[in-house]
């Protein structure tokens, strides 16, 4: 008799680890049990997050207004708030924090560095610098700005790469020659915002600070047509980066062309960071702390638990600037704070090591 192998299974990988692997047809996939429950349980608590969030506000609806509303029932006033105001911002949040996350734990991965993140690197500085030029130079539309966003992002990594083209995308070196280019860079956008009128700089000050105030479906859209564009250069660059977790060596000995997913990687994850920097202004820290969140709990570092953490930290942060207080907290302020302490314990931990 043929074996026939189980398209649903439980086993045990080289490392230990309790493993389900799913098969259909030609197609394999596998995920730890333990990345798998941490998914799970983020997916709920972003569900939960999301259901509180359409409940509180100026105007508070009950559970069973809001489920009228999705479906166009209830009160007119009702069905805005909850269709074109609070579902925005959250669907916003997600994919936001989503693409940080992800943009995260890509540079970590091809920079072998726990602090080689967008933040630290200088890709969101570079970042905000294109799109603060479009915001001065005149009225610029949405749009417009997320093109100026990714050419800054896109000149700041070129930038890195020139730098760094001698001794390859990894180690302190890279870390060293973003921050520097990242404290230029801040100083650039200072200047700008210093040199712009009143009314201009009023409205990079208030991007600058990080918000989700003015999302709207156009923005979702956006979003989220260049995020699935991007969906299949991240299916094929997550099992190369999972693999460059264990070194160059083992990497090219099970044949992966190193620098050129190193390069690849590189231009995927300042899209990512630059697209998310467009519509929300920067969020400090998310593209950190995710990945490192993620592989804390879940053991293992992947691009779609570090999205999951991304967009879990974005939206409760949110929240918490919302609520929390008796005045309402920007999302980049929230971040900042949090991010800024979680920063700190990072470094405590790694002089230990």
């Amino acid at each position: 008799m043929k074996n026939v192998s189980k398209p649903l299974r439980i086993h045990d990988n080289l490392a230990g680890q309790k493993v389900l692997s799913v098969s259909v047809g030609l197609v394999s996939w596998q995920i730890t049990c333990r990345v798998l429950v941490y998914c799970l349980t983020l997916s709920l608590l972003i569900i939960a997050m999301s259901f509180w969030a359409m409940l509180q506000g100026d105007y508070h609806l009950s559970p069973l207004q809001v489920l009228q509303a999705f479906y166009g029932e209830g009160n007119r006033l009702g069905i805005y708030f909850v269709t074109e105001v609070r579902a925005p911002r959250i669907i916003a949040a997600l994919i936001v924090g989503a693409a940080l996350g992800i943009s995260g734990a890509i540079f970590q991965g091809i920079s072998g560095n726990s602090l080689g993140s967008p933040d630290i690197i200088g890709f969101t500085n570079g970042a905000a610098t294109g799109a603060l030029i479009t915001i001065i130079l005149g009225n610029a539309t949405p749009l417009e700005i997320a093109v100026g966003a990714v050419l800054g992002g896109f000149g700041t990594s070129l930038a890195v790469w020139f730098l760094t083209r001698h001794t390859g995308l990894r180690g302190f070196r890279l870390v060293l020659i973003g921050l520097g280019l990242g404290a230029t860079l801040s100083a650039v956008n200072s200047l700008l915002v210093v040199r712009a009128s009143l009314t201009q700089a009023q409205t990079a000050a208030s991007w600058l600070a990080g918000s989700l105030n003015t999302m709207n479906w156009n923005k979702i859209i956006f979003l989220a047509v260049f995020f699935t564009v991007l969906v299949p250069f991240l299916l094929l660059l997550a099992r190369p980066l999972d693999i460059l977790n264990y070194g160059d060596n083992v990497a090219s000995g099970l044949g992966v062309n190193v620098s050129t997913i190193r390069v690849l990687a590189l231009f995927v994850g300042v899209i990512l960071v630059s697209l998310a920097t467009s519509v929300t202004g920067p969020l400090a820290f998310v593209a950190l702390s995710a990945p490192h969140i993620a592989q804390k709990i879940a053991k293992k570092r992947t691009l779609f638990a570090a999205g999951l953490t991304g967009s879990t930290l974005v939206l409760g942060s949110d929240l918490i600037g919302q609520y929390a207080f008796n005045m309402t907290l920007q999302v980049g302020v929230v971040t900042g704070a949090l991010g800024g302490l979680y920063l700190i314990y990072l470094i405590a931990t790694e002089r230990k090591k």
